[in-house]
């Protein structure tokens, strides 16, 4: 009888020993993916009313130089510009110094900026020498949204007439 309970309590031992290991494991699921996707909204990048690559009057380039850089989407929301980079490309002339003939060329000024408008010194350089034909170029334009997403936005390119 002793012989019998134990032989019952062994099979009983492994029979839940069986059956509390088999029931831990997990079947191998994929883990599931919490990344939310985003789809960045069409951004117009404005300086005045300004907008898109035109050409406008010299007198019209120094009126709107001085005012901020503005990001907006379709549903006018506006962005915060986190930083840009602008280049005026400037007519310039060269002298060939053997001969002293004088030609046309171009010169080009450009930095990184992290505040908008621009600083107050180039506002003034650029009224001052700002002529027919010249280029001032915004452009890597990066903005954040209120969610704190970084985007960039369209680059602004304006020719004066």
């Amino acid at each position: 009888m002793r012989i019998l309970s134990r032989v019952i309590l062994f099979s009983a031992a492994v029979f839940f020993l069986v059956n509390t290991t088999t029931a831990q494991k997990t079947p191998n699921k994929k883990p599931v993916s919490t990344t939310i996707k985003f789809k960045p909204p069409k951004l117009y990048t404005y300086l005045g009313a300004v907008k898109d690559s035109v050409n406008i009057p010299v007198d019209v380039a120094e009126n709107i130089i001085g005012l901020p850089l503005k990001i907006y989407d379709d549903k006018k929301t506006e962005y915060t510009v986190s930083s840009y980079q602008f280049l005026y490309k400037k007519r310039t002339v060269t002298e060939d110094e053997q001969t002293g003939k004088v030609s046309p060329a171009t010169s080009m000024v450009s930095d990184r900026f992290t505040v908008t408008p621009l600083p107050a010194i180039w506002v003034t350089q650029i009224k001052e020498q700002v002529k027919k034909g010249e280029e001032l170029y915004f452009f890597d334009v990066i903005v954040k949204d209120a969610q704190g997403r970084v985007m960039y936005a369209p680059n602004l390119k304006i020719i004066t007439q």
